[in-house]
């Protein structure tokens, strides 16, 4: 089975500025050993780009949809699309 290498873009709304979300982010895709960026909107959102293995970006989105402890997550957009390989 040939793992596909993905991208998510995904846009995280909730009390998700001011609470360690970028760095949570970031350590769990650097552990995952995938690629991107992470970043606060100025309309208070989290803003994710990351590519790599599908199950890997998959882990990645339950993440996200979680959160770390401080934070509360209350809608996701979610898009996918093929790896530019940008990174």
């Amino acid at each position: 089975m040939t793992m596909e290498t993905m991208r998510l873009h995904a846009r995280i709304q909730g009390h998700v500025q001011g609470v360690g979300f970028r760095y949570f982010v970031q350590d769990r895709a650097l552990a995952l050993g995938l690629v991107g960026w992470v970043r606060n909107t100025f309309d208070g959102d989290v803003e994710v780009v990351a590519e790599g293995p599908r199950d890997k970006l998959e882990t990645l989105l339950d993440y996200l949809r979680r959160g770390p402890r401080s934070a509360v997550v209350t809608h996701v957009d979610v898009d996918w699309s093929s790896a530019s390989g940008e990174f």
